[in-house]
């Protein structure tokens, strides 16, 4: 069990900072903006009050004291959560000799939680549907997961 957490926690924690630099070269070379956190922060710090849905949009809501680091933690957090759900499915095993499949089954399943769960909360709608540009929103989605993923397989191929 101690092997689980440790793996879960490593290989989540190096998949969510590939995801990171990714996002930092996207701003460095085609000027696109970081995420959010600080929503994504304000967000989270609902939840326990439960408050899911914000819909009038995040950014109409009520600042909270700490939401950036709210949202960091969560961020990363959730990325271990997403290492823990590989590990369950694919055993620790898979750890030790990575591939790539089952970390892009699982980097392209957790699209999903973005586009059903986070982004309705957050009040932007189903898949981006009410964002300014939807289909440049669930691309972005889409690819940012697929690196979400090679990071999975890069961490553990370095971990395991």
């Amino acid at each position: 069990m101690l092997a689980f957490v440790i793996l879960a926690g490593l290989i989540g924690a190096g998949a969510t900072a590939v995801l990171d630099l990714w996002n930092l070269l996207l701003r460095a070379t085609l000027g696109l903006p970081l995420p959010p956190w600080h929503l994504i922060g304000r967000w989270f710090a609902g939840l326990p009050k439960g408050q899911l849905v914000h819909r009038d949009g995040i950014a109409q809501s009520s600042p909270v004291a700490n939401e950036l680091a709210i949202g960091w933690v969560c961020h990363y957090l959730v990325g271990i959560l997403f290492a823990a759900v590989l590990l369950a499915v694919w055993g620790v095993g898979w750890a030790q000799a990575p591939s790539f499949g089952p970390a892009l089954i699982v980097g392209l399943v957790t699209v999903g939680a973005g586009w059903f769960i986070l982004q309705p909360g957050m009040g932007v709608g189903v898949a981006c549907s009410g964002a300014p540009k939807p289909s440049l929103a669930r691309l972005q989605n889409v690819v940012g997961h697929v690196v979400f993923a090679v990071g999975l397989y890069a961490t553990a191929l370095i971990v395991g």
